[in-house]
This record gives structure tokens, sequence and C-alpha cells, in this order.
């Protein structure tokens, strides 16, 4: 099985989702884990923009080398995105999908934000302060991955004075969220990624493998009736499950159990299929 995302274990990525004995366990599953063209770790330096299908083609290449011919694409976010448009490029080499919050399409709300977070790292790169960029950029972000409901119960409180400006509890959050993304992440890279998300636009009717579609009611990026306006012309969508949260976006990687249990239902009832 093909897992789409990054998956460093020395980081804990997924931790509850990919381990022994998880939905994803590498104990029952061939997993393979990318970074994506344009990544911190790829070593790519991008001179022009690149789509999913783009990040479809260079994984198709992985592929080939490694001799696997079929896979089944497990991705949330930016690797549900690419899922898709693996399917749609390579119908016959994708056994199944599992996409979690991403659609076919960016919404324009979550491209005007991007936007905006893009239009902070030119600026800072072009004074000559690139990280302060990715900092902004970040922290904006962060409000969109997450959801009013979580931010009410977290950050209510009252601002302290520094040398004599307010700074409110929120503001640390974010302040760190975009620090250590800034360690990891360079603008070039981050640029290209940012529009690649917006850019982003796979036709339904080409998804045709098994697919389940998981979408979270606070998700202000990709809301559950975009996935399920996905989900309505897809030929290969079999469900979509809504699940309720207060994680928004991030919920895919807050919410283990509940996702986990959607991943290993998907995954048995494929293997149910291709065994009868």
């Amino acid at each position: 099985h093909l897992l789409p995302t990054s998956f460093e274990p020395e980081c804990g990525w997924w931790p509850k989702v990919v381990a022994p004995a998880g939905a994803l366990d590498p104990n029952r599953h061939r997993l393979i884990g990318i970074d994506y063209v344009g990544g911190p770790s790829s070593g790519l330096t991008l001179e022009h923009p690149i789509s999913t299908f783009d990040q479809a083609r260079a994984l198709r290449g992985l592929l080939d080398h490694l001799g696997i011919d079929r896979v089944t694409l497990v991705g949330s976010s930016y690797g549900g995105m690419v899922a898709l448009a693996f399917a749609a490029l390579f119908p016959h080499r994708a056994d199944q999908l599992v996409v979690i919050c991403a659609a076919h399409r960016s919404h324009p709300m979550a491209t005007a934000l991007r936007a905006i977070q893009r239009s902070a790292v030119r600026f800072a790169r072009d004074v000559g302060r690139p990280e302060a960029g990715l900092v902004l950029a970040r922290s904006l972000a962060m409000t969109t991955y997450r959801s009013a409901v979580e931010f009410d119960g977290r950050f209510d409180g009252s601002p302290l004075l520094v040398d004599g400006i307010a700074r409110f509890p929120v503001e640390s959050y974010l302040e760190q969220r975009g620090v250590d993304f800034a360690g990891r992440f360079d603008a070039d890279g981050f640029l290209a990624l940012s529009e690649s998300l917006d850019v982003h636009d796979v036709s339904p009717l080409e998804v045709r493998a098994p697919t389940t579609l998981v979408s979270f009611d606070t998700d202000t990026l990709v809301p559950p009736w975009l996935v399920n306006e996905l989900a309505e012309s897809a030929p290969g969508v079999t469900r979509h499950v809504e699940l309720p949260t207060i994680f928004g976006h991030d919920a895919f990687l807050k919410e283990a159990e509940r996702v986990s249990g959607v991943i290993r239902s998907a995954l048995e009832d494929h293997d149910w299929e291709v065994a009868q």
C-alpha cells in the first residue's frame, strides 16, 4: 500500500495511524512515504509552478523504479489531492483511494487565504527577510487549520503587557508554529507548493478507483459540501464519511482514532472485495 504523505518516524508523523497494530500497520502493509517535489527534503529547486499532476507523475516514476504496479493511496490534505490526480492519470495503477480532507478543486476562500500568505512571503523575501515571511505565512495558516471553537477553548484569556504592547495567549502559539515551520522550509519551496494547492483541479469523472472520502464539519479549507460535490460526481466514490470535530482541517492529525477506523474499514472492505 502507498501512503502519499510525509512519514518520518523520528518525528512521530501520524503516530497513532501509522504504527504496529495501527490502521496503516508496517507489519501488514508495504508502506511508502515520500516527500513531494519542492518539499524540504527533496533537494530540488523549482523554476516553474508545479501541479498535483506533476507530483503524481513523479510518484509514478518512483513506483516504476521500485517495480510496483498497483497501489492503494491513502492521503490527507495535499496528499489526498495528489492521490486524486494519480487516480485520474493512471487509473490502471490505483487499486483504491482513501482521501481525507481533500477534494477535486480548491475552495476560493482557501485560495484567498493562501494568496495572502504567498504575498507575505514574497514581500519578506524581497526585503531580505524570507524567514520572517514564512513565520507570518504559517501563523496565518494555523488559523485556517483549526476551528474557532477550539481556539475559544484554548486561548480565551486576558493579554499580557510586554514592552507596552498587548500580547494575547493565541499570539505565542501562532508565532511558535511559524518559527518551527520556517526552520524546516524555504521560501521558494513554500511558494511552489502553496500555488500547487490552488491550481489543483481534477475532473471527478476521472476518479474511477474505489474511493472513500472523509471530511470534517469544522474544516473551512475543505468543507464537507465541497467533498460532497466530488462524491456526487466521481464514479469510484463508494462512501463519504463526514465526522464532527473541534479541530477543523487538522482533524486528520488530531482525530487519529476515528480516522483510523475509517481507513481500517476501507482497507478491510476492499480486501474482501478483491478476495471475492
